[in-house]
């Protein structure tokens, strides 16, 4: 094998020519094959055979945003994992969340964090999370044909905006559709099958300039009352001690809130109400 055929010492000459700073383009042009949007589309609709993972909500805080998912992945009527974890770091100061088609979503989410850590080293500087926002809403358009089959993705993604001007909340949330439609929301967003209930709960209990705690427990507390009326979203699990993810991103970075931080805000939730519960029904009584 000549260096002509084979590129300089040994790589194939799109691993050396490539000026670009998208992994995606250049994956695009050294292994299309591997990009989920290239990949064939079945002929008839799969979503009920495929894990589907649901809910994920995000909240703005004094300082930063909170993104919190529930652990539950759905197959048709069937419950397929219990623990599956569904909120990720995008980079050092962002997180996304995955609700749809739950392998493929994981997929994309790997191939994010590739592109954005690819954009960093090639450029030297880290992306605006505006440029962020929109590289992941190319990301979904690709998976367009899938979606059309029903594997679609819908990601919630958040993050600490660097270039935020004073006086205006660092903290941004964005959510997409299966297009690939990027839309900002203001405060908090919650997507998947229980984004109904959550976001009734969210309109409750967020309010503007939230501390980081009483954010968290927002969080927690919109996963809470989604699963109490969705059944593809899991509520906390004492037995399994399974208890939603959360992570929190300010200018110290992103960071995953630990089990036992997120447990001790779930059980007070739980045991405020079942003491509420049985004073109804002592009332009643």
């Amino acid at each position: 094998m000549n260096e002509s055929s084979a590129g300089r010492s040994g790589f194939a000459p799109a691993y050396l020519d490539r000026v670009g700073s998208s992994f995606t383009d250049f994956l695009s042009s050294a292994a299309p094959d591997l990009l989920p949007g290239r990949r064939p589309t079945p002929q008839l609709p799969v979503g009920d055979i495929a894990p589907h993972g649901t809910t994920i909500v995000a909240a703005a805080y004094d300082g930063g945003v909170l993104m919190g998912g529930d652990r539950r992945a759905t197959m048709g009527n069937l419950i397929s994992s219990r623990d599956i974890e569904k909120v990720y770091p995008a980079d050092s100061y962002s997180v996304i969340g995955i609700a749809g088609a739950a392998g493929i979503a994981i997929e994309m989410v790997k191939l994010y964090q590739v592109e954005l850590e690819h954009y960093e080293k090639i450029e030297g500087l880290t992306m605006s999370l505006d440029g962020k926002a929109n590289r992941l809403a190319q990301m979904i358009r690709g998976n367009l044909g899938a979606a059309l089959q029903g594997l679609a993705v819908v990601p919630l993604f958040a993050g600490f905006d660097l270039d935020a001007v004073p006086g205006t909340a660092p903290g941004r949330i964005f959510s997409y559709d299966v297009t690939g439609g990027n839309y900002e929301e203001r405060g908090y967003a919650a997507v998947g099958s229980g984004s109904l209930f959550a976001k009734n709960s969210l309109k409750k209990t967020w309010r503007y300039g939230l501390p980081a705690d009483e954010a968290t427990r927002t969080v927690v507390e919109a996963l809470y009352d989604a699963a109490d009326d969705d059944s593809a979203t899991g509520g906390p699990d004492p037995v399994r001690r399974l208890y939603p993810i959360v992570y929190r991103v300010d200018a110290e970075g992103a960071v995953r809130l630990t089990d036992a931080e997120v447990a001790a805000v779930a059980d007070q939730i739980v045991t405020e109400r079942a003491a509420a519960d049985r004073q109804n029904t002592q009332r009643e009584a």
